[in-house]
């Protein structure tokens, strides 16, 4: 068992087919007479739709139909929505503006779809969306969210006054007013989040099939979460009833929170399939995705940090104006509060806490959870403030964390999280003594003889995961539960099928899961099918994200393999005429212990299904179902080491070495956590040196395509230094935490704090592009 069990460093099994050209995507998918859909978009920011004319589309060669939003309400289809309710201080709830699928009063952002076009093929699909004539009024738009404030900014939402979405707030404000007003030092700082938009490999796809016989839908999408798609656009978009709706996720090429969501695009194709009558199938290209895929980060914060005479964190007040776009995406509201002001006393014993969210209506697309989604925000602004405060008062950054780290588990943060267990200490020793950090001076000095700056910078990381408890995130205004379900079938030949509610998009479940239950019978895991992403074959699930695929998914396995070990025994005993507390599971056997005596695997398995000779009263078969709901979230952590030379004439910065020592609690596969942290630090560097979506004063997006949205490459990335040690997490039956996100979240600050080390300076705005770090050192100068 431990060649492919839990801990063995198994390649993907799924691999194959991906690296052969053989996965299955949407855009693969074709259904007999199935056509193809093209959206008309809004090239304007903000504008009243005064007409629309599609008698020249409707003549064109091909095409079978020309819809529009009047006829898409008239048939009852209803707004998107954002399903968790967030109230401001004052009592009253968040002001949720309406969103169809197909806008027809009003367009509020570029991109916003207004007519969808079905043909005989794309490029016919495409001709004749160009021919659709759409008169608009422009309207004056805004972008910048505290600009969005000011009342002489358009209104964007009737329902929500001078753009405010909700005013929040979470902790203390007296007490920590009260430490700031007596603190020995106070770091203050205004720390900006830059937007971001997702560019998973695969774009986003939909391809909706209404077959009138059976009178039953059916979706294929490109999607994280094909469940709540499901129960999403029954209940609330009138698409269909949750019975005659089939929703389908087969391979999907990335996600990182873009694909939880329901868009308008799944909903039109269905609906436009009935419309039809034929199946419609919709594809993504890239400036489509730029334009339309929820966006994510773009906070902008006031801190201020206050420290005793002996260093120790007395307080932090934060204020944030949260940017979430034209509409309220699906679970948007939950990012820059929950997800977000929770997280914000990091790995630090901060005994006071108060952050004030201030969510806001611009006239951008919608921004929503991207890998991280409100702990990359928390963490850089509580980062950076740590390395600035250290700055400040001339100590070692490092120790300074060191000396502010919680150090007792459980802890109670003042803002709503418990840790349960954690050892920060650890990491931040295995970052520095791998990254060298006491040796940095003489590196610094030498890059000084070379004519380069050298600096180093630190992030300590934590976050939540898991999400999490049912009834807790219920009473915090969560719409849906956060459990995960798991059925275990054991066939008549021994082979198994675990059907779970968890999808991978990129995760490697197809691996790991198969692991546990080799880790539980032996079985080898080619013996091991996992089925996910289809609501028809897996009764109801809550999808991939949040890292709980580990945590919350394979814990809703595991009680499903106890349940199938349970029965096992008590067959394996009967036909061994044993002691069931006799029987043992080893090497796909099994034993009586301390005897030869042994049954095979398959061989008990085929007993449960022959029926022969099964204990009296035993129902034949030998196929369990379990439902796991968490305890608690997990709280990963880690520590992260960013060294860099910037080349002082061309502000070209450099990553010398980056250092990830993580804490995930009990792994599966250590191959695959190693991967999910490579690609998380590929975004955070991304992030911090990269990557932005920039919008234009009338609301154009200027970052639309790879010319001018700077996605990584190799050749910008080192060779990442990453370890884990591992304090277990008590809270689900694996120990384990949850590492997708991590690498994401903890590199950002590390990143920039190493920049302004080299450079000398407080600041510096994310990307951190050459030209922007060439003016910081010139600002130096003067």
């Amino acid at each position: 068992m431990g060649i492919e069990g839990v801990g063995a460093r198994v390649a993907r099994k799924e691999d194959k087919r991906f690296i052969t050209g053989a996965g299955r995507y949407v855009d693969d998918m074709v259904v007999p007479g199935m056509k193809h859909a093209a959206f008309v978009r809004s090239p304007y920011a903000h504008a009243q739709i005064k007409k629309i004319d599609v008698k020249k589309a409707q003549g064109m060669p091909g095409v079978i139909g020309v819809l529009t939003g009047k006829e898409l309400k008239a048939d009852g289809i209803g707004n998107l929505i954002c399903g968790w309710m967030i109230h401001s201080k004052d009592g009253s709830p968040m002001k949720m503006g309406a969103w169809s699928p197909l806008a027809f009063d009003k367009v509020r952002y570029v991109g916003d779809a207004v007519v969808v076009v079905v043909a005989e093929t794309k490029g016919q699909a495409r001709d004749a969306a160009e021919a659709v004539d759409i008169t608009y009024k422009e309207l004056k738009a805004v972008v910048d969210a505290p600009k969005a404030l000011e009342r002489s900014a358009p209104q964007i939402h009737p329902e929500a006054d001078s753009n405010l979405i909700f005013d929040w707030e979470l902790g203390d404000s007296t007490a920590t007013n009260a430490a700031i007003k007596a603190a020995a030092h106070v770091t203050r700082m205004k720390i900006v989040n830059n937007r971001l938009v997702p560019n998973a490999m695969e774009p986003r796809a939909a391809l909706g099939y209404y077959d009138k016989a059976e009178d039953h839908y059916t979706c294929w999408t490109t999607s994280q979460n094909p469940h709540l798609a499901r129960l999403v656009m029954s209940a609330f978009y009138n698409v269909a009833p949750e019975n005659k709706l089939r929703v389908i996720a087969p391979d999907v090429g990335g996600g990182f929170g873009s694909k939880i969501y329901i868009y308008p695009e799944e909903i039109v194709c269905l609906w436009a399939s009935k419309k039809t009558g034929v199946p419609v199938k919709w594809v993504a290209d890239r400036t489509e995705s730029f334009l339309t895929d929820a966006h994510g980060r773009d906070h902008v914060s006031t801190v201020e940090m206050a420290f005793d005479k002996n260093n120790r964190i007395t307080g932090l007040k934060v204020d944030t104006i949260a940017n979430l776009g034209a509409y309220m995406s699906l679970f948007s509201s939950c990012v820059p509060t929950y997800l977000y002001a929770t997280l914000l006393s990091g790995q630090y014993d901060i005994p006071a806490i108060h952050a004030n969210v201030r969510a806001v209506y611009t006239n951008t697309a919608p921004v929503d959870a991207y890998r991280g989604a409100g702990r990359p925000e928390a963490t850089y602004l509580l980062e950076r403030t740590m390395e600035t405060a250290a700055r400040e008062l001339g100590v070692s950054p490092a120790e300074l964390r060191r000396k502010n780290f919680i150090t007792s588990f459980p802890h109670q943060t003042p803002v709503i999280m418990n840790y349960d267990a954690g050892n920060y200490a650890a990491s931040l020793d295995a970052a520095m003594a791998a990254s060298d950090y006491a040796g940095f001076a003489a590196r610094k000095a030498a890059a000084a003889n070379r004519g380069r700056l050298r600096g180093i910078g630190m992030s300590n990381y934590i976050e939540a995961c898991g999400l999490a408890p049912s009834a807790a995130v219920g009473s915090l205004g969560a719409g849906v539960g956060l459990w995960e379900s798991a059925e275990v079938r054991v066939n008549a030949v021994g082979t198994i099928e675990v059907l779970t509610g968890s999808h991978s998009h990129g995760q490697g479940h197809e691996t790991t899961f198969a692991q546990l239950v080799n880790q539980r019978f032996g079985v080898p895991i080619d013996s091991v099918s996992i089925v996910h992403g289809d609501t028809d074959k897996v009764q109801m699930g809550m999808g991939t994200y949040g890292s709980r695929s580990g945590a919350v998914g394979m814990s809703a396995v595991a009680k499903a393999l106890d349940k199938v070990e349970a029965k096992a025994k008590k067959i394996a005993a009967h036909l061994l005429e044993a002691d069931e507390g006799d029987i043992v599971i080893d090497n796909g056997a099994l034993k009586v212990a301390g005897t030869d005596r042994q049954v095979p695997w398959f061989q008990m398995a085929l007993a449960a299904y022959t029926a022969h000779n099964l204990p009296g009263g035993m129902e034949p078969g030998l196929k369990e179902t379990a439902f796991y709901d968490p305890s608690n979230f997990t709280f990963p952590a880690g520590c992260y080491v960013c060294e860099v030379e910037i080349d002082p004439e061309t502000g070209m910065t450099e990553i010398i070495q980056f250092v990830a020592a993580d804490d995930f609690g009990n792994i599966i596969n250590p191959m695959i956590v190693e991967g999910q942290v490579h690609g998380g630090i590929a975004q955070g560097i991304g992030q911090a040196l990269l990557e932005g979506a920039f919008y234009d004063a009338g609301g154009q997006l200027l970052t639309a395509s790879y010319m001018d949205y700077t996605m990584p490459r190799a050749s910008d990335l080192p060779s990442f230094k990453v370890s884990t040690s591992n304090t277990p997490c008590p809270g689900n039956p694996l120990g384990i935490k949850g590492c997708g996100e991590a690498g994401a979240i903890g590199s950002p600050p590390a990143v920039i704090n190493a920049i302004t080390d080299a450079i000398g300076v407080t600041d510096i705005a994310m990307p951190a592009s050459p030209s922007t770090v060439w003016a910081a050192i010139r600002a130096t100068k003067h």
